[in-house]
């Protein structure tokens, strides 16, 4: 092998990289644990009430510990006192590898859409006082057997009875406006207009959960649960691994209004500050006639500026104003004699602040700005549609003042440009180099943003700012120095990166319809529960040690190289996911057991040639030379068409499917990298030192040798035998369908409170023992919710029926489930009351697998078949080789199918479709692509290298040859899954089932029905071929 230094120094460095981002996820395990010792510690010194009192002591312990520790280094790398590189916990936690809601669990939120602001939008911010009392009184009401906007009709009915109006909801004034002029009439029935606004509200909270849907894409979750629940206007999401409760809520709840408005400056707006603050002391001494002499004082103040508005004497007085509010908050702040100086800062030189006020003073100013005895007097000083706006951040001076700004606002409320012209946003940095967020207009927006910022140019008054606003936020409001062209913006501020990557992200997605507030928000454990995982990694770690074992036992002292590339791969795997910052889910998994397949077929396939070239009698370097050399063409065709495969899952897929594919793309370049180099190091170490090469054992030196089984002439009865199994598999789903998971069905969700720590699998299996429909068992998903004495159920049970007596009768058998759990005497009263233990919330709630996931995934199959068809065909150069790949992954997927179908209530776990299920059948396709492209590799070469005999023949040969390659990987891999099925856990029993049926019958496939078909295609051909020359003769 030639370049051995490069490669050797390649590997070492990526091992290094690999090892370097994995510790950051040992040391964020390991801080994570003294957290929660030390809280738990700290817990016990005290008394509490009760368990639950106890558990929210120690989340705080904790959460105070974090905080203590926030801008300590945990690590520190250097000599002595020098440690120049050092981080904090908080890099630690960015920079650790990622587990999705299945592995590691998260934070779930209940987001509440704000209907009653999507009815203003609709009524156009209506005046009309019947429509106004009405939409208050249904707020008020906030009846808990019906929604806002079925309250507000039956109000608004009361209210014109009330008043003796006839105002309809038709009328101009409220829905018949310019904006529905297309869909509301003023001759239409009040029902149609009802049934008509109804559409559109259910529109607009479909749509905020499409916009946060596209938000929480892009904010580097991997496989979130969203739900719509059903007849309410919240939308549930979990997101993995989450703990920056400040980022979730600003990601979910912005409504990315932006919007662009010119402002007033500190000269326009002193003099209204001024009045403001002689009328508040006013209000101040009718309360308390004690102050009089401070008021004639603020009078002379005020009769002076309106004598004289130029800009020095606004400075003066604004200076005068200032020294006497320090001196007064100095000395007896509590006396109050200017009441808004006290607490707000004017701003003296041009600017687009106009005031500063310390953050603990903002709810203050914001009292006084709005009370009705002040915003009346800003008419006097053309304010009348002045905005108050806060900075979205403390200043970077001081980071106790907030920034205020008056937006130049109008009448209706409308900026002269907003958001919705935004094309593009993305991040970016300012002439500072500090985060920024750039963004692009269409052609609309780019002509009045050139507009306005000419306007602002070329303002007599040197007023040249404009303020970019965001949820009524000023983010920056910078000087215009040139005109604009070209619809390009930039929003600076102080952001980090991550900041300005949100907010580029969300105005990306686009405009919430209406507000979302979160109502509710706890932190929830693995869906597949903390002894599943346990045990699933314990086992996968007992079969990869015995597949490691099994290496050495065949191929010896080569296995053991062999092993040494294989626990490479894998440690540049899990390397290469922490440094991209990937999250690892169930999916993922699947697809990295896949990979460690390959991996471990890449090895034996090297082997094997080694073994066949020593055969032929040639010396050791020569045969590693030529064994290499004649694996490398069968190791790439197969990596490279699962790798395009894997290419378009990503491109086109979505949730679960991105993550499989992820993963798989991965560990097909690691693998590729360990296989060919890593064992080839070792091994040529060794022929240099002069020591003996050895690739197999005395004990199997001979097995698969000189094998000539006659697969290819009992074809025809294994065609048989897959048609049975095809046409049982279709009955069965045809028959008994399948049992569908809350993922695509929907169902109901309960959070349920104990006395107690309870096991998520006792109270899953459990629960699975009563809730039976249709003759199954549904087992429940269970995990933690907020606490171990508190879990979260999400059941399919009786999903497809509603109403109070169905919800009555899911609860009793719930509660029959769980009393054991509970203490002796406790009643389904009790359990139903939602106080202190029992049911704390119960919801219905939609799929978490959308339609367009659906499409999607469908589309991601469809073209990666595609793909695989036109490689194979440009690879082999015969379509019918890449026919008889799709034919074999069309019978191991409908196959799977079929055993879940016919299954599913007979076997004594869960059979479910779910997300993990098409990651489980992406594998099986992956798998058997893998084994397929093999065996034509090595028909392919046979015919080279014996062109004139028959194709048969050398197809059967070609199968004998790559047997022993065939067997050892199906069992290395096989093994793998059957012992974390035997041992992982019964949450992960239907996976790991649907794995190994494809192991199975992949390999069955790749040997009985591939090469069949394609030999059965051939010959079609060439026999046409044959017909048509002896016709033409």
């Amino acid at each position: 092998m030639q370049n051995k230094g490069p490669i050797r120094l390649f590997l070492i460095l990526l091992a290094v990289v690999s090892i370097y981002q994995l510790f950051f996820t040992w040391k964020a395990k390991s801080v994570e644990k003294q957290a929660y010792e030390y809280a738990v510690t700290k817990a016990e010194t005290s008394q509490y009430a009760t368990n639950s009192a106890k558990d929210s002591a120690v989340k705080k312990i904790q959460k105070y510990y974090f905080d203590s520790i926030a801008t300590e280094p945990v690590i520190s790398i250097g000599i002595g006192s020098w440690k120049p590189i050092q981080y904090t916990y908080s890099d630690v936690k960015n920079n650790e590898l990622n587990l999705g809601l299945d592995l590691q669990g998260g934070v779930s939120v209940i987001l509440e859409v704000s209907v009653e602001d999507v009815i203003k939008g609709l009524a156009n911010n209506t005046t009309d006082p019947t429509f106004n009392k009405a939409l208050i009184a249904a707020r008020k009401e906030s009846a808990a057997k019906e929604d806002l906007l079925t309250t507000f009709f039956r109000k608004f009915e009361q209210v014109k009875a009330e008043d003796g109006t006839d105002v309809k909801l038709s009328s101009p004034e409220i829905f018949g406006n310019a904006a529905l002029r297309s869909k509301i009439t003023s001759g239409m029935s009040e029902e149609a207009v009802k049934k008509l606004v109804r559409e559109e509200v259910e529109g607009a909270v479909d749509r905020a959960f499409e916009i946060l849907r596209a938000r929480i894409d892009k904010f580097g979750v991997s496989s979130p649960t969203i739900q719509r629940l059903p007849g309410t206007d919240q939308i549930s999401i979990e997101l993995a691994g989450v703990s920056d409760a400040e980022r979730v809520r600003k990601l979910l709840q912005s409504t990315a209004a932006l919007e662009f408005w010119t402002v007033f400056t500190p000269q326009d707006v002193i003099p209204y500050f001024i009045e403001a603050n002689t009328r508040l002391k006013e209000i101040q001494d009718l309360k308390n006639p004690k102050q009089e002499t401070a008021e004639a004082a603020a009078k002379k103040d005020t009769a002076r500026v309106t004598e004289d508005m130029g800009a020095d004497s606004l400075r003066k007085i604004a200076e005068q104003m200032l020294d006497e509010a320090e001196k007064s908050a100095t000395a007896e702040p509590e006396t109050g004699e200017n009441p808004l100086f006290d607490v707000l800062y004017p701003v003296q030189e041009m600017s687009s602040v106009v005031a500063y006020v310390h953050i603990k003073d903002t709810a203050t100013v914001n009292k006084y700005l709005n009370m009705p005895e002040i915003t009346d007097l800003r008419g006097k000083y053309g304010l009348e549609y002045a905005g108050f706006y806060w900075g979205n951040k403390p200043t970077r001076f001081d980071k106790t003042l907030m920034e205020l700004y008056a937006i130049r606002s109008n009448r209706q409320g409308v900026p002269p440009l907003s958001g919705d012209v935004i094309n593009d946003a993305y991040q970016s940095y300012d002439e500072h180099s500090q985060p920024a967020v750039s963004m692009s207009m269409d052609a609309t927006g780019a002509s009045i943003w050139a507009k306005m910022t000419e306007e602002r140019k070329n303002d007599p008054t040197g007023n040249n700012f404009i303020a970019i606003v965001l949820d009524k936020n000023v983010y920056s409001a910078p000087g215009v120095k040139s005109v604009i062209t070209g619809g390009r913006s930039e929003i600076s501020g102080q952001f980090d990166v991550k900041e300005a990557k949100d907010l580029a992200n969300i105005l990306k997605a686009g405009k919430l319809p209406a507000p979302a507030r979160i109502v509710q928000s706890e932190i929830v454990g693995p869906s597949l529960g903390q002894e599943s995982i346990t045990a699933g990694m314990i086992s996968f770690a007992i079969a990869f040690v015995i597949v490691l074992v099994w290496m050495v036992f065949f191929y010896s002292k080569s296995g053991f190289y062999a092993d040494i590339a294989i626990f490479v791969n894998i440690l540049f795997i899990f390397g290469i996911l922490a440094s991209l910052g990937a999250t690892l889910t169930l999916p993922g998994i699947a697809g990295i057991i896949l990979t460690i397949g390959m991996a471990v077929d890449a090895n034996v396939i090297i082997n094997e040639r080694i073994k066949e070239e020593l055969r032929l009698g040639k010396s050791d370097k020569q045969a590693v030379r030529d064994g290499y050399g004649n694996a490398y063409s069968s190791i790439i065709d197969a990596n490279v068409t699962t790798f395009l495969t894997s290419l378009i899952l990503f491109i086109f897929g979505k949730g679960p499917i991105q993550g499989f594919a992820t993963t798989m793309m991965i560990g097909i370049i690691t693998s590729l990298i360990t296989a060919i180099f890593v064992s080839r190091l070792f091994i040529e170490a060794d022929l240099k030192h002069g020591r003996k090469l050895n690739v197999s054992t005395s004990i199997v030196k001979n097995w698969f040798m000189n094998t000539n089984f006659q697969f290819i002439a009992k074809k025809n009865a294994f065609y048989i035998l897959s048609a049975v199994l095809i046409v049982c598999s279709f009955t069965a789903m045809a028959v008994r369908g399948f049992d569908k998971s809350i993922d695509f069905v929907g169902g109901r969700t309960y959070t349920i409170r104990f006395d107690q720590p309870v096991s998520t699998e006792e109270v899953a299996a459990s629960l699975g023992d009563v809730l039976v429909e249709n003759g199954e068992k549904q087992i429940p998903e269970v995990k933690t919710f907020g606490t171990e004495r508190q879990v979260k159920i999400s059941t399919k049970f009786m999903s497809q029926k509603t109403g109070e007596e169905v919800d009555d009768m899911v609860d009793k058998t719930i509660f029959e489930g769980l009393k054991k759990f509970y203490p002796e005497g406790f009643s389904y009263a009790e359990f139903t009351s939602g106080e202190g233990l029992g049911i704390m919330e119960a919801n219905v709630v939609g799929p978490t697998i959308a339609d367009d996931i659906k499409t999607s995934t469908v589309w991601a199959l469809g073209l990666s078949l595609a793909i695989i068809f036109l490689y194979i065909l440009i690879r082999f150069r015969k379509w019918q080789y890449s026919a008889g790949c799709i034919a074999a992954s069309v019978h191991n997927v409908i196959i799977v199918f079929g055993v879940f179908a016919l299954f599913h209530g007979i076997l004594p776990f869960s059979l479910q479709i779910d997300q993990t299920f098409v990651a489980a059948i992406l594998t099986v396709i992956g798998y058997a692509l893998n084994d397929n492209v093999i065996v034509f590799d090595r028909i392919r070469e046979e015919i080279k290298n014996n062109p004139r005999k028959d194709i048969s023949t050398l197809s059967n040969i070609a199968i004998n040859k790559t047997l022993g390659r065939t067997i050892n990987t199906s069992m290395s891999t096989f093994l793998v899954i059957l012992i974390i099925f035997i041992w992982g856990g019964d949450s992960i029993r239907g996976f790991m089932l649907a794995m190994g049926i494809g192991v199975i019958v992949g390999t069955y496939s790749s040997i009985f029905i591939a090469t069949p078909v394609m030999l059965d295609l051939t010959k079609r051909r060439e026999a046409k071929k044959a017909l048509a020359e002896s016709n033409k003769a």
